[in-house]
This record gives structure tokens, sequence and C-alpha cells, in this order.
């Protein structure tokens, strides 16, 4: 039987939807937003109608950033949660801000039958077209790439809707953002999803090529332009003709570079060095840079009008902080790809290690998380990778275990609840760890009764397979 649930603490309302519903849909009831995540964790809801008084929070001043906070957790625990508001007639306007950030639907109370009908079946029209749009729109991505395309990550979903946009265009795309974010990544995923992807993909690291060369590399250069140069050389651009030239740290090219380029951008010609000869060129321009350009404008570093060139259609990639919510989906992918590449059978990786990550500010982003997963996945002997094989950098700002979770927004009976579940949960953690995953011994150690274990396990969805054939580690 399918299932919704009402989260409001007016009895009449719920009494309303087990008297219109009970006999279609099992009806679960929350008191609070606690009680709606404690069972978001066990169960999967195709409605939930959430009092607008729930979401409310006195201690924000921006109401609309109030509520997407309220949401948020929801979506965290299940992305495609239907949430439906339920609301007082002089409270739609209120509602409907609400449905702007993010929401199903809202529902007027007192619940009105026909009201409720047509909520639910809008909301299922809604959520069916979608599907379809996401079926049609998945359709795009070249197969090789749907593993790169996987996220939970809000930022990256908008990332990857430009992609759809701007990559059968010409257009001239800059990427930007920090270093390790995976902007060579993104660069040849546009080039892969171009009608330029039977053409060349050119990489140009334009920081790491001497200032002196780097003119040559990108232009090329005729017999006797300099000292050495004793013979006529194609420059990077010609290689990538009718394909795609990718210039890496595009910030850091000299002055006459940038003079050169903005020519290749304008008139779409330009000369090698030592040359006289003007040559056509049809090469699609992808820039990258974990500068601020616009901050070297102002300074003299970079000229603007060729940043207003390169910058037609910006495209921001956030850091692995910002999209920590991807961690297990990066994770898991670059165990496939090791497994492939190796012959150990590493499948998953401990919840220690997980929940560090977590934590973990992650200076040198994705390229850092490839690093320490490929280093710890060489060093481990088991079947899952445990903390013993991860640098001792990441666990220093991870959560003691017995650390108070405070959160003023809780009533003091909640917070003592929620503490002590979390002291619960990381105790039973750390038993099936040190008895690799044994219920018997477990409960033994733990003095409750194994049927009492498996009810907690279920509550906390902790997997006792993710404890066995693993080495305890001692705090």
């Amino acid at each position: 039987m399918k299932s919704i649930l009402v989260a409001t603490t007016d009895a009449t309302i719920v009494e309303n939807f087990y008297e219109l519903l009970s006999l279609d849909y099992r009806v679960d009831q929350a008191n609070s937003r606690k009680e709606c995540f404690e069972k978001f964790e066990i169960h999967r809801y195709e409605f939930t109608f959430i009092d607008l008084f729930l979401l409310k929070d006195s201690s924000s001043d921006k109401i609309s950033n109030s509520y997407q906070k309220a949401l948020q957790p929801f979506w965290h625990i299940f992305p495609t949660a239907q949430i439906i508001i339920l609301c007082l007639q002089d409270q739609i306007r209120e509602a409907v801000k609400i449905v702007k950030i993010g929401a199903s639907n809202y529902l007027t109370t007192p619940v009105n039958p026909h009201e409720l009908k047509h909520v639910m079946e809008s909301t299922d029209e809604t959520t069916l077209f979608q599907s379809e749009l996401d079926y049609l729109r998945d359709q795009f991505w070249q197969d090789d790439s749907l593993e790169i395309v996987r996220t939970n990550s809000k930022q990256m979903r908008q990332v990857f809707e430009k992609i759809r946009s701007v990559a059968s265009t010409k257009a001239t795309v800059l990427l930007f953002g920090e270093t390790g974010v995976g902007k060579g990544v993104i660069a040849k995923l546009i080039h892969r999803h171009s009608d330029r992807n039977d053409q060349p993909f050119i990489h140009v690291h334009c920081g790491a090529i001497p200032d002196s060369l780097l003119e040559s590399e990108l232009f090329g250069h005729e017999k006797g332009a300099f000292t050495g140069a004793n013979r006529r050389k194609l420059g990077r651009f010609e290689i990538a003709k009718r394909g795609t030239i990718f210039l890496d740290e595009v910030g850091t090219m000299t002055h006459s570079a940038q003079i050169k380029l903005l020519q290749v951008l304008q008139d779409k010609v330009f000369q090698r060095v030592g040359g006289e000869t003007m040559i056509e060129v049809d090469t699609r321009i992808i820039a990258a840079t974990n500068h601020d350009l616009r901050k070297m404008c102002e300074v003299g570093e970079f000229r603007s009008d060729l940043y207003y060139r390169l910058s037609v259609f910006p495209i921001k990639i956030p850091s692995l902080k910002e999209r920590i919510e991807d961690i297990e989906i990066l994770s898991e992918a670059l165990l496939t790809h090791l497994s492939d590449l190796h012959l150990k059978d590493i499948h998953s990786i401990h919840p220690a290690v997980t929940e560090a990550m977590r934590e973990y500010s992650w200076p040198g982003n994705v390229r850092e998380l490839e690093n320490i997963i490929e280093r710890a996945y060489i060093l481990e002997t088991s079947s899952i990778l445990t903390p013993e094989s991860f640098p001792e950098e990441l666990f220093d700002l991870d959560i003691p275990k017995t650390k108070v979770l405070l959160d003023p927004s809780l009533t003091l009976a909640e917070m003592r609840r929620t503490n002590l579940e979390h002291i619960e949960r990381q105790y039973l953690k750390e038993l099936l760890t040190l008895h690799q995953g044994k219920i018997n011994r477990t409960a033994e150690s733990a003095g409750i009764s194994t049927r009492q274990l498996h009810k907690l396990l279920t509550k906390y969805k902790i997997r006792k397979e993710e404890f066995k054939n693993i080495m305890y580690r001692q705090k």
C-alpha cells in the first residue's frame, strides 16, 4: 500500500486525511520536523503534507531562506520527495512562495476532498511530466558520460543543464572554480557532446608553458623566427582545426599572447610567430581559470576586452565542499575505476571514513579525493577501505563520537533524544566494527538481545555487512 505523511499538530487535519485516504493510502502522522526526518529514514512517502507552521523559523530574518533551510533536509534524505504545504486561506501567498523555492504544491485547510484530489492528481501529473523530461534529457548524454553526470548536488545539476544548453553551439565557454574541481573533465564533456566530437580536443595548460614559448605553442612559428626555430612548427590552434581547444589557466597568459588570442576570437584569424600570412581558424574555445579575471582586469593584469570575449557563456564549477552530498557517488565511481585497473576486490568504504570525508574541508577538491582513495586502495588488504589506509589529516576534523550536538531550535526533550540517538548510533557502529559485523557478539557486548539489536540497526539504517572482515581501529 502507498504511504503519505501528514506533519501537523492539528489532530482535526489528521482525522480528515484518515477519513478521505485511509482506504487507498497508509496515513502516517508526525508532530514535528524532527519526527518527519525519523519517518523519512524508514519509509518512502508518495506525498508529504507539512503544516506551514512547522516550517517557520523565527530566528531567520529572511522568510524564503528560512523555508528553504527547513525543506533542505527532506530532499537530502529523499531527493524526489513530493512536499505539499498545508496552510490557512490567509497564508496562501506565503505558501506560494514556498512552492517557488521547491515545494510541489499547497493545500488549504480545513481540507476539502475535491481540492485534495485535485492537488494530488496535479502533483502526480507534474512528477510524471518531469520524469519523462528527465528521461529525454538523459538521452543527451553519451553512454561513457553517464557516470560523470551522476549527482545529488543541486549546483552540479545546474552545471550539467548549462552544458546541455551550450554543448551544441559554437559559443566560447569560460569555466571557473578552485583548483582540482574538475574543469578539464567538464571541458571534455562539452566537447564530447558537441557537433565537433569527431575532431581533435587539444588541452593547453597555459601556466605550465614558459612565457617565451607560449605564443609559439599556441600559434606556431616559421623557420628562423627566433634562435632555435630550425623548421616551421604548427601551433595548437592549427592542430585543433574544426575541433576544440581547451585553454587551462588562461589567466596566466602573457599580454602579447592575450592580444593574439583576442584577434582569434574577434576575427577568426592569427599569424604564426615570425610569419606574415593570416591563417583562418575554425576552432571552438573553452577557457578555464581559478583566478578572479574581473579583479585582474581592474589591476591591468588581464585585458578586459579579452575577458568579455571569453566569458560569453560562463560556468562556475562548485568546490567539493559545496557538493558534499556527492562524496559517496564520486567515491563509488573511483572504486569502480580502480577495480577495473587492478585485481583487488574492494567494493565499499568504512562508515567512519565516509563520515570523516563529509566533515573534511577538501582544499584539493575532487583531485584530492581521487588521490587519497587511490592511495587507500593500494594500501588496503581487506574488501573494504578502512580508516587505517587513509591519511591521518582526514580524521583531524572528524566529529568526536561523544560530541554533544547543539541546536537551539529544538526543545530540551528533542535535544536529549537527538543526542541519545547520536551516541547510540555511534556506539553500535563501534561495536560492529570491533566484532566485524557479528550480530551475536555485538548484542552480547551491548547487553541486549539479537532481536533488539536488529531493530536498532533497522532504525539507524546500519548494515552489518559493511563491518565484516575489517580491523578495529583503536582510538
